[in-house]
């Protein structure tokens, strides 16, 4: 066996399903193409037609498979419905990846409560809906693996942004917790926490002071690139590579929290 085919051996995910809820996003685009590129089908879900076509139309470009569901992530309703078109599309759900999500920056005090509720219902009650959805579907098939997206706030503090880090911190909680029960029925739960990458939602919290503290705090001194989140999920998702692995937080962060642990 070639190098090369070992590595497509270990971590390829040919016959795979993967649905990528937040897969028009940046970073979700980026596993989108990472999951198809090692062999997956890709379902892009997210809440827009045009978003979710243009991705599909990326992946394709390189040869691909892909396609889409629609989904509003803060309605049961619509994810269940996502799965019901996922298996009417594919036949089956091997993989999901929860890379949806929303922030808000503002002094504690000045916090909104009705945005306090945005944050909270899409970057962790729809996880916890998606989980189950989907989660009960693999545990009937016998087998999945789950990768929910915390960030580096969830292990540590950052000014201005309350209830994303919050919400990121139950993210990685809830993950410990799904784990443990889905252990002995054949589904693997874990997290990717990114650190500072160029997602839309982050570059418009991002003043200069903002930055410098960030490239001071990152010991590799930059931001991250949405690829360089593939590799992780790929050892989460290979149903080899990762066959052992549940429960964990993969921090991506160039470095961001090795100072405080």
């Amino acid at each position: 066996m070639s190098v090369a085919e070992y590595l497509e051996d270990l971590f390829g995910l040919k016959g795979q399903v993967a649905v990528v809820i937040g897969g028009a996003g940046v970073l979700g685009g980026a596993l989108c193409r990472g999951l198809a590129g090692a062999g997956a089908h890709v379902v892009v879900a997210d809440l827009t037609e045009e978003g979710c076509t243009a991705r599909v139309e990326d992946v394709r470009r390189h040869g691909r498979e892909a396609s889409f569901v629609t989904i509003d992530v803060t309605s049961r309703a619509s994810i269940e419905t996502a799965l019901a078109k996922t298996l009417e599309q594919t036949g089956r759900a091997d993989i999901l990846i929860n890379s949806a999500g929303v922030n808000f920056g503002s002094p504690f005090l000045e916090h909104p409560e009705e945005q306090w509720d945005r944050v909270m219902a899409i970057n962790l009650k729809a996880v916890f809906t998606a989980c189950q959805v989907f989660g009960r579907q693999m545990v009937e098939a016998g087998g999945g693996a789950i990768v929910n997206i915390g960030s580096v706030t969830s292990h540590l503090p950052l000014s201005r942004v309350f209830g994303y880090a919050a919400s990121k911190a139950a993210v990685v909680n809830l993950t410990r917790n799904v784990a443990q029960e889905f252990a002995s029925r054949g589904v693997r739960v874990n997290a990717i926490c990114p650190g500072f990458f160029p997602a839309e939602q982050n570059r418009k919290l991002l003043d200069a002071e903002r930055v410098d503290n960030i490239m001071r705090g990152t010991p590799m001194a930059r931001y991250g690139e949405p690829d360089e989140l593939v590799g992780a999920a790929l050892l989460l998702c290979s149903p080899k590579a990762g066959s052992f692995i549940t429960g964990i937080t993969l921090n991506v962060d160039g470095g961001f929290t090795c100072g405080w642990f």
